[in-house]
């Protein structure tokens, strides 16, 4: 090689080296995918979800970043539908997104939290509670919300306990979070010898139950628990009212939301509801929900806070890891614990949290909740 050539080499050489400086310093962004339902039967949980996220995003930043990198935050919407949530999995995995904040549903965190899995991607949902989705023995799979195999015993042994119902009809949507829930609640009653008269599946977006209520009314059932989301349970409430079936109902974290008041009326009051705390009422977070209420959002929502925690903890644990590489902060997750509005936050080997409590509420008509008694 003559000299020419070495001097030519070296300036090629010193290019390249300054066009991963420039890419370096370029990148100096993490991006954090955010998704869940922005349309279809649900998107007002998605809503609640993004709310917390964004909130965790837009105060990082402006504290500096993380390792004096921003965060940015993408919403992408899978509609709670499983092939839509395969196809949004795999837009992120092509939009070289790291990190995921969701899904929402389980039936949707699922089949997404495979492709993440197999693409090094690390995710963290705040909402989806059921146990499968985190009983595979994966590296990058975390929660910041409670497992279905703690809150269906929650709403079992409330009713056993205070309300001692005669004979009680479990009712689900036949999806993977209703169904599996709802079979932890019957589990939970049968065990204290509360007897299950009914125990079957509507089909999502159902729109008239006179059958069952029919059934529900012949079978002299006393109590109703449903495992599913709002918009089938507010028509549930609203037509038993309407055809003389006067009888308790009790739903999971998926029926908690305001539209169930709009759908049901004066049916919804009373109905009872397992729920993650009201974060938003805990003293220590009055800051937050003041930037919340500033930006005219609603901070009571059951998967804000959660929502908040998961970009929390993705934070921390690069910080704690002193990297990006998805392997190396989920092991920072599971070495560490993590201050945040939920609480401090720790995670087993299945990256579910070590401690979470669910509560029991009584909602109201106009769209309030509290605790029952």
């Amino acid at each position: 090689m003559n000299n020419a050539t070495k001097q030519i080499s070296k300036l090629f050489a010193a290019m390249a080296l300054a066009g991963c400086a420039s890419y370096s310093v370029a990148a100096d962004t993490i991006k954090i995918a955010m998704a869940g339902p922005v349309t279809g039967a649900v998107a007002q949980y998605g809503e609640m979800q993004f709310v917390g996220a964004k909130m965790a995003i837009e105060q990082i930043n402006k504290a500096g970043g993380v390792n004096g990198a921003q965060l940015e935050g993408v919403v992408y919407d899978d509609a709670c539908d499983p092939k839509q949530a395969v196809a949004v999995a795999n837009k992120i995995v092509n939009d070289g997104a790291k990190f995921v904040v969701g899904h929402l549903c389980s039936s949707s965190t699922q089949p997404a939290s495979d492709i993440y899995e197999d693409e090094g991607i690390l995710m963290i949902t705040p909402a989806a509670t059921s146990p499968e989705i985190t009983a595979r023995g994966y590296e990058l799979i975390f929660r910041t919300i409670g497992l279905d195999s703690l809150q269906g015993p929650t709403a079992g042994n409330f009713i056993a306990d205070h309300i001692n119902p005669k004979n009680v009809a479990v009712i689900h949507d036949k999806q993977q979070y209703g169904e599996g829930i709802a079979s932890a609640v019957k589990q939970t009653l049968e065990s204290k010898g509360v007897k299950v008269g009914v125990f079957e599946g509507i089909n999502a977006g159902d729109k008239d139950f006179s059958s069952l209520i029919a059934k529900l009314k012949q079978q002299g059932i006393d109590f109703v628990y449903y495992g599913g989301y709002h918009p089938e349970l507010g028509l549930l409430l609203r037509q038993s009212k309407e055809k003389g079936l006067d009888v308790r109902f009790m739903g999971p974290e998926g029926v908690g939301n305001k539209e169930i008041s709009a759908i049901a009326g004066p049916a919804s009051e009373g109905l009872l509801v397992t729920l993650p705390q009201s974060f938003d009422q805990d003293p220590k977070n009055k800051a937050l929900v003041e930037a919340f209420k500033a930006k005219n959002e609603d901070p009571s929502g059951p998967f804000v806070f959660p929502a908040y925690a998961a970009v929390q903890v993705i934070a921390g644990g690069i910080e704690k890891a002193g990297s990006t590489d998805t392997a190396e902060v989920a092991a920072a997750l599971r070495a560490n614990t993590f201050e945040t509005p939920t609480g401090t936050l720790g995670f087993d080997e299945k990256g579910d949290l070590k401690n979470f409590n669910f509560v029991v509420y009584e909602w109201h008509q106009d769209g309030t909740k509290s605790e029952a008694k």
